[in-house]
């Protein structure tokens, strides 16, 4: 090939590239960010239709102990992680292992709310979602105008710390000091049973 040739072709080159930079993308800049891909962020939206309480915090120096040591899931009401341990140190504790499509959970999480309405500050009760769908779990809880403090827990640590199979829902037991009392696995019936089961395990009486 000529060196004529070869410059023709250079520049047809050059030529054809400018066009293809140069070319309108369909729907331009906003089709790019509609089809940019998620974050994962949950919509403030949608928490707040949750209205979710806020998790317990832990106290000034508390250093939490048991099996939940180390495990930081993040709240549902606010997406910030929770040190699980040293949150619930220094009271009983139950904590629900429940995931969205769950039929069982769904029947048991308003007679979770009624008890923890009763209970008061004389325990702890917190929903821990066994799945890595923040946003249907949230969903569902307003769907059960379930107010209860909660935390995702999307690897199913907290089960595996306590030492609980992988079936739901699952109701954890936890003393003051943060070991297991107890991991009840059924469906609790309504908020009697929950309460007498509390009352025997831990000795708090509603």
């Amino acid at each position: 090939m000529s060196v004529s040739a070869r410059l023709a072709l250079a520049a047809l080159i050059t030529v054809v590239a400018l066009a293809v930079a140069l070319w309108p993308r369909e729907g331009g800049r906003d089709s790019a960010e509609r089809t940019a891909p998620s974050d994962g962020a949950i919509p403030a939206q949608l928490r707040e239709e949750a209205a979710s309480a806020p998790c317990p915090r832990p106290a000034d120096g508390g250093v939490g102990q048991g099996p939940l040591a180390g495990l930081t899931p993040v709240c549902l009401a606010d997406g910030v992680p929770v040190d699980l341990a040293a949150a619930l140190a220094g009271k009983p504790a139950l904590l629900n292992l429940w995931a969205y499509w769950c039929g069982p959970c769904a029947q048991e999480l308003p007679h979770l709310q009624d008890f923890a309405d009763r209970a008061g500050a004389a325990i702890t009760v917190l929903t821990v979602h066994s799945d890595p769908d923040e946003a249907k779990a949230l969903s569902r809880l307003a769907g059960l105008d379930v107010r209860l403090p909660g935390v995702l827990d999307p690897d199913a640590r907290v089960r595996s710390a306590v030492g609980a199979p992988a079936v739901l829902p699952i109701s954890v037991l936890l003393r003051a000091d943060g070991s297991v009392a107890e991991v009840v696995v059924r469906t609790f019936t309504g908020v009697d049973d929950i309460a007498n089961t509390v009352d025997r395990v831990l000795g708090v009486r509603m």
